[in-house]
């Protein structure tokens, strides 16, 4: 089993939500929009390629019609079984540490 980084987390989960829409782009805003932070191509592209050599994820190409792509292909992206099975892990052993914290990290002793 491949253990995920907190980034390599954040974008499977990103991946997972944005299935209608399974490209990088989409993956980048939605990273932008639940952080609140900016998501630079290279960094996206980068954990991209790790999740790949992990097995974590896949990507078929997919032809494009948008004019903007100048007919270049699009990277169509999909968690894999074991992908999957990385982020349920990660999800028990966080929900395993939180559990019983919530008076202290909703203010409430």
């Amino acid at each position: 089993m491949s253990s995920v980084r907190d980034f390599e987390l954040l974008v499977l989960l990103a991946l997972l939500r944005r299935s209608d829409e399974p490209y990088a782009n989409r993956i980048r805003e939605e990273l932008e929009r639940g952080s609140g932070r900016r998501i630079t191509r290279g960094a996206l592209y980068r954990t991209l390629d790790r999740l790949e050599a992990k097995g974590l994820i896949r990507w078929d190409l997919e032809a494009s019609e948008v004019p903007e792509r100048g007919g270049h292909p699009r990277r169509r992206l999909a968690v894999t079984d074991p992908g999957l099975e990385a982020v349920r892990v990660r999800r028990d052993v966080l929900r395993h540490f939180f559990a019983g914290l919530e008076p202290i990290l909703d203010g409430h002793d």
